[in-house]
């Protein structure tokens, strides 16, 4: 019989009912079955922030890692020698004859009283008695001797005499050194959004490199100061690349691990500067010891040797191609901890990179507010350290020796690495960088309201007090910025706080040219807008255990909750839309 094309299909009588839609019919012995080539493909979903770093494997990623602390260790000795290379130590005018008797030093030099408030009398530093007659005082005319106990024996100090009359000239070299780090801060921060951070590493050791040698060969305190600038800005770079790129590395379990290891290396060369400094005693052998072992890491140009951050590739045009990385995901799954990910290794082509919108950027309200509240809080915590360090000085008259201000300052600062590993996972980024402020603000308001009728070891615990606390809540904004800062602007957000911590560095050599005349008032400032921080940083959000933010749209769902609103759930890890999801 026939059909006509629009009448439904015969069906054969059969007692037993066809299986429904839902459920798949056992294959015939005569049909095989179907290949797995032949199954259609599970839709491809783009990799995220986490899955591409989780390509890179483990042994890759803690390799990685590993060569992003290493260069610390150096480059401290590029950040913090400062205080060695400009230390003025006691002088006095140069005599004829060979090494004055104090007798001799009493017959030719008058008596003065010190600079600093509580100063005692001391003999003259840049004065002596004319033509060996007490009746007229003059200038010095043969040089100075130095009475080097501490520190170098050979500084720019020494070297130039850069004391009396071109005094002036060692806090000058302190504000360019700090200008230098604010303008590094800045301008490779961007250039690591624009360029890679790998480029904008590459980059700034280069420059290091460079103008270490150019340091070191200074024949005058002006060609010292101009290089000493641009080897400042171009180790701040070098610092700031690592730092994010190090931080776009590692999961959100291990950031605060990762970073708190970082910030001991650091704390560790610090450290080895101390006995490098006592073996060579001149501070070209300090400053080259720090530039040469940076060309050791200009290898990191090698392909394959340290890539690109996966976060910053994934953002750029053309980095990575999607179907390769499908594939690979789910034919070599069993091996993804073995072999590196071939696709994260090639570099970007050289037009490839994140598409910023400014005006996008410019109405970016939540961020400009994050960016706001820790830049003031950076400003405040790097600019009040140095008053409790100078603190029994100012008031006491009697200044701590170098090695025990130097060795305080880096040991607290190791200290607050390890209260932050133990307690920031715990605790919360917020909330500890709120304890941290609120008890910089109490340690001062103390010395300052009760300096009268505190003894020296009161005055001593609470400056240690506010020194900790201080460094501290300094190294956790930084860290706390570059979690809540969008990758496509991580680096200039992490630079402009960093930038806003050297204007508040900016107080401690104006202080020092000024003798340390207005330290309370200073001091009183910086105090009161430690409490106004404690209020701004109720306004962050927290960050504990969130993923990396990777675009601005991200970014701006990092809020905090409103006040008013009733939560319905007890995790914290809730508490913050999730930006990649």
């Amino acid at each position: 019989m026939m059909t006509s094309p629009d009448s439904p299909p015969l069906v054969s009588p059969s007692p037993c009912p066809a299986p429904p839609p839902s459920l798949p019919s056992s294959p015939t012995p005569s049909s095989p079955a179907p290949s797995a080539s032949s199954l259609p493909a599970p839709p491809s979903l783009p990799p995220t922030g986490e899955v591409m770093v989780l390509a890179l494997g483990r042994k890759k990623q803690k390799v990685l890692i590993a060569l992003s602390i290493l260069p610390n260790l150096f480059l401290a000795f590029l950040l913090s020698s400062d205080p060695l290379i400009t230390l003025s130590p006691p002088h006095h005018c140069h005599l004829p004859g060979p090494t004055p008797t104090p007798q001799v030093l009493n017959a030719s030099l008058p008596w003065e009283k010190g600079e600093r408030p509580g100063d005692s009398w001391r003999l003259s530093q840049c004065k002596q008695y004319a033509n060996g007659s007490q009746s007229a005082v003059v200038d010095c005319e043969a040089g100075w001797d130095y009475n080097v106990t501490e520190g170098l024996r050979n500084n720019i100090v020494t070297e130039w005499d850069l004391v009396c009359g071109q005094y002036w000239l060692v806090p000058v070299e302190e504000v360019c050194f700090i200008l230098g780090l604010l303008t590094g801060c800045l301008g490779l921060g961007y250039t690591a959004d624009r360029l890679g951070r790998s480029k904008a590493l590459l980059i700034s050791l280069t420059l290091s490199v460079v103008f270490g040698v150019l340091v070191c060969v200074s024949p005058k305190p002006s060609v010292f100061i101009a290089m000493r600038f641009c080897l400042a800005a171009a180790s701040a770079g070098a610092y700031l690349s690592l730092y994010i790129t190090r931080l776009e590395l590692c999961d959100p379990s291990l950031r605060m691990l990762v970073t708190m290891l970082a910030g001991l290396v650091t704390v560790a060369g610090e450290l080895l500067l101390l006995p490098v400094a006592l073996g060579c005693q001149s501070w070209r052998g300090v400053l080259g010891t720090g530039a040469a072992p940076l060309t050791l890491f200009l290898s990191y140009s090698i392909p394959g040797v340290f890539p690109e951050s996966p976060r910053w590739l994934l953002l750029s045009e053309r980095s990575v191609d999607m179907n390769s990385f499908s594939e690979r995901r789910n034919s070599n799954r069993d091996i993804r901890d073995d072999e590196s990910f071939t696709e994260l290794d090639s570099e970007p082509a050289s037009s490839s990179r994140p598409h910023l919108s400014y005006p996008e950027l410019f109405h970016s309200r939540n961020i400009w507010k994050n960016i706001c509240v820790l830049g003031f809080t950076s400003f405040i915590s790097h600019g009040i350290s140095h008053c409790y360090s100078s603190f029994r000085g100012d008031v006491r008259g009697q200044a701590p020796g170098f090695y025990w201000t130097y060795l305080l300052s880096v040991c607290a600062g190791g200290c607050a690495w390890l209260l932050l590993w133990v307690t920031v996972d715990r605790c919360g980024r917020r909330g500890i960088l709120l304890l941290g402020m609120t008890m910089t603000g109490l340690a001062s308001l103390i010395l300052l309201g009760l300096m009268e009728y505190l003894s020296e070891a009161a005055i001593t615990v609470f400056s240690v007090m506010g020194l900790f606390s201080s460094q501290a809540t300094a190294s956790l904004c930084i860290l706390f910025t570059a979690e809540i800062m969008p990758t496509i602007v991580r680096g200039s957000g992490v630079g402009v706080v960093l930038a806003l911590g050297c204007v508040g560095r900016l107080s401690s050599p104006i202080m020092d040219l000024r003798n340390h005349y207005g330290y309370f008032l200073h001091h009183v400032v910086y105090s009161s807008l430690a409490l106004l921080a404690v209020l701004s940083i109720l306004l962050l959000p927290e960050s504990k255990r969130k993923p990396l933010p990777q675009t601005l749209v991200d970014g701006e769902q990092y809020r905090r909750p409103p006040l008013g609103r009733r939560r319905r759930d007890h995790v914290p890890l809730l508490a913050t839309p999730n930006p990649e999801t």
